[in-house]
């Protein structure tokens, strides 16, 4: 039969364990403690006595309810009136913004009007008085109709300047004549008299009157007042002719401004729709709109792009690089110094982003909005600590039992129920290779959870959680596990963690250290407290009300499902049917489900959960976000994409047999090329995370391809090519890819845990590094005599003494102790016969190649080079 333990019954009536021994007490119940089992026939005697304490509890359970839902109707009907009265305040506002901007331009457009009014009586004024002063001249006018007022003042000159010239002509041919003939004084005088009224630039009888000796003074006379006529008409003909230029002028220049204030004025009205478009936008987005003058440039950008960033012409960057000592030109990059400099100097604000921070983005919400939520917690420490098992023991799962080689391989995240209160989990790797996943757990973390084993103390990946948390800038809570195995020491460990700045609060520090068995399940209940404890002082809060956004811990491909990622929603709320991208995956949320594999409809701030329905799979770490349009997901997920194959494209690959061949020739470098398929994503930039670390300075390790998946045909075609070893983790390969494997003799390499492969791996390496060479000695033979052979020259009669000399070892001919000759050996032979070596004791005829001044007495020495296999 079942029992009852006292503090499940006492829980049961709402009331302290305490309270209920009490009662227990009083009905003469045997109990001892909280933790004691009471029979069914003590339960139903003690349901009976505390009926009413029950019934009393129920009810004030129930009118804590009802206040508290008045409580929340009352609030919403507050916010209702509020905003309410928000909106109301907000249209009225806009009613007085209109009338204003209505009557700004009913003045406006009447005191245009009454310029235009005054322009036009001025230039009517003007027109009257230039009509009025111009003077009538008698020219003939044969002038054709103008297009306009400048053409007819042309035309008018070059009137005037043929009439001088016709002038010009009829007085030198009159002079000419008058030298010829003589003329009487009367008629002279009576032309001069008809001539003189007449307002004639040139009068005919002008010569005449001053040939005349008699009456000089009166032709002088006539000259005069003809000349006096004739400037004033030219005069009077150049003022009219400058005012009316200065009129043209004028009212080509007023006509201009017009243009130009109706043109700045499109302008101005452009800008101002700009600015509100990208503030509505701002607002849409949740963007801080106090960044919105804050121009985004990204790393690395040339000096056009620059130019093209901040709409400004590249000669003007050109020239301030040119003063700050550094000029460059167009398609040059900028250093982030350089840009900020130059942007300082333009009066613009700029943000320099990394690639990383072109890739996320930024969000601001009103404080008012914020709502509190669950916190977030990372478990970390060294390999076999127990990070698993301590997870295993909070949420009485036996996670561990089914990893490979009992090592997490991946980023999991769960949630548990602690006081009504919720916690996210996220375990991370432990192992050394799983820096970078266990770095961007940290990343996405509130409270960090270091677990140390108390029989081990602190490890190299214990060192690497505690850089990777205060990187992040989140608090760490020491959880001292394995407590209940012989040999712990927590206080050993506690003062080797102070090496590295994290000091229990006992000791006066700002850590707190809790003391744990996971497998005991000792210190459990007091390390969730103080996960709680640390959550309040965090005050951790985010708003729900809006789209959703977050980071996806881990990515995989399940032939089944498709693209399945597991995602931390930071902000916001994700709904099934929702559009995002995630780093260049988009698509819209077609299920989700939680920790527990329950599908779910929508999951709040600090919920993980795995969302499937993404075009492909993302990059584990990769920030997402919710979009109203999926046109708009789509839109910046290619654009990503399309950059990754442009920088793709110009990044150097070695992929064809060629392309290795001509860089082995170039350069005494090898190569290893491997393809890299695995489950997850993670596991794939844990492995590229070890193979980077390796010595490549001989041999370079080159990932030429690596996917989620299994190892299909495309990948043994791939290997093939590019002569690469196919690495599966977690994976196995087609019967299509196996086939095609043994028929083109591509290795095909998988594994469960990570360390075995980086080992295979290294070994690889080793055997392709070049051999070293090592100089064996063979013999040495001792020169007796010499003799001159035809056709030959000299060759030396000498006795073997060490070893044996061969034909094919290469020779030294040392003299006192000296090396004279290094070289080949020419001929060998034992009296008329070839021989291919002589050992000791033997006498030999040896010939040296190239070398003839041998002398008796000398020593020849052979010797090899032999190459012995590198083993690092």
């Amino acid at each position: 039969m079942a029992k009852t333990r006292v503090h499940d019954l006492a829980k049961e009536y709402g009331i302290s364990s305490k309270e209920m021994l009490g009662h227990l007490a009083d009905m003469k119940i045997p109990a001892k403690s909280a933790s004691s089992t009471l029979e069914d026939a003590y339960v139903s005697m003690v349901r009976k006595k505390l009926k009413p304490i029950l019934e009393a509890h129920a009810a004030e359970i129930e009118a804590q309810k009802r206040a508290e839902e008045e409580a929340r109707a009352e609030e919403e009907r507050k916010a209702a009136e509020k905003a309410e009265a928000e909106r109301l305040a907000a249209e009225q506002r806009r009613e007085a913004e209109r009338a204003e901007e209505e009557r700004r331009r009913a003045a406006a457009e009447e005191a245009r009007k009454k310029a235009e009014a005054e322009k036009a009586e001025a230039e009517r004024k003007a027109a009257e008085e230039a009509e009025k002063n111009r003077v009538h001249d008698n020219a003939p006018k044969s002038i054709p109709s103008f297009t306009s007022l400048l053409d007819q003042i042309a035309q008018q000159e070059e009137i005037l300047k043929k009439q001088a010239e016709e002038n010009a002509q009829k007085k030198a041919a009159e002079k000419g004549r008058g030298r010829g003939r003589s003329e009487s004084p009367r008629s002279a005088g009576s032309h001069r008299a008809a001539a003189a009224p007449a307002p004639a630039p040139a009068p005919s009888g002008d010569g005449r009157g001053r040939r005349k000796k008699g009456r000089r003074g009166e032709g002088e006379g006539e000259d005069r007042y003809s000349r006096m006529a004739r400037e004033a008409e030219a005069y009077n003909r150049s003022r009219v002719l400058e005012e009316a230029r200065e009129a043209v002028e004028e009212a080509s220049r007023e006509s201009t401004g017009r243009r130009k204030r109706r043109k700045e004025r499109r302008q101005k009205q452009a800008a101002e729709a700009a600015k509100e478009h990208a503030i509505e936008e701002a607002i849409a987005n949740d963007q801080d709109l106090s960044q919105l003058d804050t121009v985004k440039v990204p790393q690395g950008s040339t000096v056009q792009e620059l130019a093209e960033l901040l709409g400004v012409p590249a000669n003007d960057i050109i020239k301030r690089l040119f003063l700050l000592g550094t000029p460059l030109t167009l398609t040059e990059s900028m250093s982030d110094d350089l840009i900020e400099l130059v942007a300082d100097d333009l009066g613009r604000d700029v943000k320099v982003m990394t690639k990383e921070e072109e890739n996320s983005f930024t969000f601001y919400d009103d404080p008012e909005s914020l709502k509190p939520r669950p916190p977030v917690v990372t478990v970390m420490g060294h390999v076999d600590h127990g990070k698993t098992s301590l997870l295993d023991a909070i949420r009485h799962t036996g996670v561990a039992e089914g990893e490979a080689g009992g090592i997490t391989q991946a980023i999991g995240a769960s949630q548990v129920e602690v006081n009504g209160r919720t916690i996210t989990f996220i375990d991370t790797p432990g192992h050394e290779t799983f820096t970078a996943m266990r770095a961007r757990g940290a990343k996405v973390t509130d409270i960090v959870i270091l677990i140390v084993a108390a029989d081990d103390g602190v490890m190299p990946q214990t060192i690497e959680s505690i850089n990777h948390a205060k990187a992040a800038n989140v608090p760490i809570i020491v959880a001292v596990n394995k407590i209940d195995k012989p040999g712990a020491n927590p206080d050993k460990v506690r003062q080797e963690l102070t090496e590295y700045g994290i000091i229990p609060e006992e000791w006066g520090g700002q850590n707190m250290f809790v003391n744990i068995s996971a497998k005991k399940k000792i210190g459990i209940d007091e390390l969730l407290e103080t996960v709680l404890l640390q959550a309040d002082v965090l005050e951790l809060k985010a708003n729900p009300d809006t789209f959703a956004s977050g980071n996806v811990l881990e990515a995989k491909l399940d032939r089944g499902r498709g693209s399945v990622a597991t995602v931390l929603v930071t902000r916001g709320t994700l709904h099934v049917g929702d559009a995002l991208v995630a780093g260049m995956a988009y698509g819209r949320v077609r299920a989700m489900l939680d920790p527990k594999g329950n599908n779910v409809k929508e999951a709040g701030p600090s919920d993980a959960v795995e969302i499937l329905g993404l075009q492909s799979v993302p990059m584990a770490g990769d920030e997402f976000r919710v979009f109203t349009d999926e046109r708009d997901a789509k839109k910046l997920a290619d654009e990503r994409a399309l950059k990754a194959r442009i920088e793709e494209q110009n990044r150097v690959k070695h992929v064809t047999l060629e392309n290795l061949f001509d860089t082995m020739a170039d350069a005494e470098v090898k190569e290893l090329n491997l393809i890299i398929k695995a489950d997850v994503q993670g596991s794939i930039e844990a492995l590229q995370d070890s193979l980077d670390k390796m010595d490549q300075s001989e041999v370079r390790i080159n990932t030429i391809h690596s996917a989620v998946g299994a190892i299909t045909e495309t990948d043994v075609t791939l290997a093939d090519a590019s002569n690469a070893i196919i690495i599966g983790f977690g994976v196995r390969p087609e019967a299509k890819a196996r086939a095609a494997a043994e028929r083109d003799g591509v290795e095909i390499r998988t594994y469960s845990v990570i360390y075995k492969a980086i080992e295979d791996i290294d070994a690889a390496r080793i055997g392709m590094l070049k051999p070293t060479e090592v100089e064996v000695q063979t013999g040495t033979a001792e020169v007796r005599d010499t003799f001159k052979v035809p056709k030959v020259g000299v060759a030396a009669g000498c006795m073997v003494t060490e070893g044996e000399i061969s034909r094919d070892d290469q020779v030294r001919l040392v003299r006192d102790g000296i090396v004279v000759y290094e070289g080949r050996i020419a001929s060998l032979r034992r009296y008329k016969d070839d021989v291919k070596s002589v050992k000791a004791g033997f006498e030999c005829g040896i010939g040296l190649e190239s070398y003839q001044d041998v002398k008796p007495g000398d020593l020849i020495e052979g010797f090899r080079i032999d190459e012995v296999a590198r083993t690092e």
